[in-house]
């Protein structure tokens, strides 16, 4: 008696505790949470405006995770991903840094072009954050503001643009016949992505002047 008791406890549970495994597992299907920092909105924002730029699954790829910041923003959209830029390059620098010798050697130049476009991007980044300290949009701008924010833009293109050409240059000097084939594989392909993301963070800059100025 005792144990068709238990066997019968046993099996009420083990139902109950498949009913309830099923219902959650539907829940979850039917009501999926969205991943952390991925606000639907922002992503879409971003999708948008990636539109603007060379390299479109490059831009989203690099900054959706980075939608909680980025809020929808088009000054913080361009800051994003010119910090971006700032670490796709430094990290192509590094990569280099921790060859050996005589492959670092050979890449010296390189590494001081892809330094130099460190050097430009992150006063690039500095300048854009002063961008809107102040000022307003639309026709409370003013004249003064408008030359301010002209003023800040126009460094920050002039600084990317520098820092694309350091880049380039890198890249050319990769094609020199003291760059081994195999070590000019597994460089190449690290600048050429960080020269895409720089041209994305350039239109995404001009992106957000052009809507200032119409604002």
């Amino acid at each position: 008696m005792a144990s068709k008791l238990l066997l019968t406890l046993s099996l009420l549970l083990l139902t109950l505790i498949l009913h309830t495994f099923g219902t959650t597992a539907l829940a979850k299907r039917t009501n999926p949470n969205p991943p952390p920092n991925q606000n639907p909105t922002t992503t879409e924002f971003i999708k948008s405006s990636c539109k603007a730029t060379r390299y479109p699954a490059a831009c989203v790829q690099t900054l959706s995770g980075y939608a909680s910041a980025i809020r929808q923003s088009e000054q913080q959209l361009a800051v994003t991903a010119l910090s971006v830029s700032v670490s796709k390059t430094r990290s192509c620098a590094s990569f280099v840094k921790g060859m050996k010798p005589r492959e670092y050697n050979a890449l010296r130049d390189c590494v001081e072009n892809m330094n130099d476009s460190v050097d430009r991007l992150n006063q690039s980044v500095k300048e854009l954050g002063l961008v809107g300290m102040g000022m307003g949009m639309g026709k409370a701008k003013g004249k003064g503001k408008a030359k301010d924010f002209a003023w800040h833009v126009s460094n920050v293109q002039t600084w990317v643009s520098a820092a694309i050409t350091d880049q380039d240059t890198c890249l050319d000097g990769l094609d020199g016949p003291h760059v081994d084939a195999n070590l000019r594989a597994s460089v190449r392909p690290r600048v050429v992505y960080a020269s895409q993301v720089t041209s994305n963070a350039l239109a995404l800059v001009n992106h957000f002047a052009s809507k200032y100025r119409s604002a």
